[in-house]
């Protein structure tokens, strides 16, 4: 049996490797929570390219002595899920006491820094202790980007590699590329939403709700539209509420000035054309229909990319940032003062680069894999791995 960990997870596993909400069909129990599924996307994806029997969790709030002689016995390794965990106020409770006592890799899958919008990033002396632990036991540390690996690089931590996110490469495709169709026959476009934002992300709300809106009906004029919601509390009781919170929902968003009033065209766009799901696998689907999806949300737009829809960035902070420099994906600046017009991206050269460097960041995923020992799913041919010390 090839028995792995996984270290903050993301919603329940089913079926082996895909991934929902916790009780996903108890809608009622978790409608009043706010909780991004696009951290179970990466949750989902870290699954689809590992290659294993048995998975549990190891729970980082606890410390227990028995519990970690019996990983170090029957598991082969653990994982750190993605996520933005390089940031000056994550709470690690017991992991560095954990992470000490394994024996087991550790392996780091596609962590990332978050920048402040003002001022530098400054961690705290625990995260510090963190990472170095966590380095000390892998022969890499998979990062997103360019800039986390600068992050890393200045607290010491040089054995990194960038691989950017598993969610890119769920679909296991070596060879995937983003070929366009002509601009008149992208009827059917997905925006995805992301309403709720902190300060310490965007250096200016007001701008960013404002271009989010505008560009959001201007893109919906003459196609078929379809809004991605990933978690806020009122789009997802548009969706799955009752019919009393849905029209409470609306209520709500006119409160707060995201809807202008109840003629608002934007509240028939959320009445009509409105997406939102607890399960993964509904996400694939809904992109997959499709010609084009754009906007606010990195996994959002991620995943459409990962089932060869074309998809184009809006950036807002230093995360959206790093991804799309990346992995050369179109982009529009939130905060450039520019108008957002599609046509400017719409050139098979700019997705070209895209497609270049998709062909080099899955073998450099599939090589990190390899060089820490990892069985995985990824098809092509093994790769040699680099030597150590790789940023």
């Amino acid at each position: 049996m090839r028995k792995i960990l996984v270290m903050i997870p993301a919603g329940e596993i089913y079926d082996h490797d895909c991934v929902r909400w916790y009780r996903a069909s108890e809608v009622q129990e978790s409608i009043d929570h706010y909780h991004n599924i696009g951290d179970a996307f990466v949750h989902d994806s870290s699954m689809k390219l590992l290659d294993y029997d048995a998975i549990s969790v190891l729970d980082i709030r606890t410390a227990d002595p028995a519990e970690i002689d019996r990983y170090n016995a029957e598991y082969d390794y653990c994982f750190l899920r993605g996520s933005n965990y390089i940031n000056p106020t994550m709470n690690w409770r017991c992991t560095l006491e954990i992470v000490k006592k394994l024996k087991i890799p550790v392996i780091a899958f596609g962590v990332g820094a978050q920048a402040p919008s003002h001022g530098p990033l400054e961690l705290s002396d625990e995260s510090k202790r963190v990472w170095r632990a966590i380095a000390d036991h892998c022969e890499t540390l998979g990062v997103r980007g360019n800039y986390t690996a600068d992050v890393l690089w200045n607290i010491g931590v040089k054995n990194v590699r960038v691989i950017g996110c598993p969610t890119l490469f769920r679909g296991r495709n070596p060879d995937l590329r983003i070929d366009l169709p002509k601009l008149d026959r992208v009827r059917k476009l997905g925006y995805t939403l992301r309403r709720e934002v902190d300060p310490a992300y965007a250096r200016d709300i007001k701008q960013y709700l404002s271009v989010q809106r505008e560009t959001l009906l201007s893109l919906a004029e003459g196609r078929e539209i379809t809004v991605f919601a990933q978690g806020e509390i009122e789009e997802k009781k548009v969706v799955l509420g009752t019919p009393e919170q849905r029209e409470a929902a609306i209520e709500a968003l006119i409160a707060s000035g995201w809807f202008t009033g109840p003629d608002d065209p934007l509240v028939g766009i959320y009445r009509n054309r409105l997406f939102y799901s607890d399960v993964v696998a509904e996400y694939d689907a809904a992109v997959r229909r499709q010609d084009l999806v754009l906007g606010y949300r990195l996994h959002g737009n991620l995943i459409s990319l990962a089932n060869g829809v074309p998809s184009i960035y809006f950036t807002y902070d230093s995360r959206t940032a790093e991804f799309v420099e990346t992995f050369n994906i179109p982009a529009y600046d939130v905060f450039s003062g520019k108008p957002f017009e599609l046509g400017a991206y719409w050139e098979q050269g700019i997705f070209e680069r895209f497609n270049r460097a998709y062909y080099r960041g899955y073998r450099e995923m599939r090589a990190f894999l390899e060089e820490n020992g990892i069985a995985h799913r990824m098809s092509g041919k093994r790769l040699k791995p680099r030597a150590r010390n790789v940023a």
